[in-house]
């Protein structure tokens, strides 16, 4: 039996876009102050019980942002709560290429905030579109994926993996 495995991105999903446009935002000066949305790091610490090891962050970006990334991680304590290690955090420069990292890891559930990500994921059978922006919404509402649904908060996809 194949062993599931769990993809989840950064931006969006565990570091919270609420902050956008503050001298907060992780794209200010005061980055480390940009808040974790909520249960994120909690709920991933919970979902070890089913995936284990088998949990990994994928993330595009571009250098000065996985700089400011790993800093925001390890300022948050995220491979202590979480129990996913810094090799498990996986950086590309294209959203697209976030495809082929899931494939060689065999990930079976991602979590992404972009409909963009999604339809590349062909592989991944189960995919949660979390807490996409109203663009978003209308494309997937038009252009379905099968295996995809949208979820806004972490405890929707904690009630369903646990």
């Amino acid at each position: 039996m194949k062993k599931d495995i769990l993809g989840v991105d950064i931006g969006g999903v565990l570091i919270d876009r609420v902050a956008d446009g503050t001298d907060t935002s992780f794209f200010s000066d005061r980055f480390l102050e940009t808040p974790a949305v909520a249960d994120g790091f909690a709920t991933l610490a919970r979902l070890r019980e089913r995936f284990g090891d088998g949990m990994h962050v994928v993330s595009k970006c571009g250098p000065n942002v996985e700089r400011k990334s790993k800093l925001w991680l390890a300022h948050n304590r995220f491979t202590e709560i979480t129990g996913i290690s810094l090799r498990q955090v996986h950086f590309c420069r294209k959203r697209i290429e976030k495809a082929p990292i899931c494939a060689r890891l065999g990930v079976t559930h991602f979590v992404d905030d972009r409909y963009d990500v999604m339809r590349h994921l062909t592989m991944v059978k189960h995919r949660y579109l979390f807490r996409p922006d109203e663009g978003d919404v209308q494309i997937a509402a038009q252009q379905p994926l099968n295996g995809m649904r949208i979820v806004h908060e972490w405890s929707e996809i904690a009630a369903e993996l646990l």
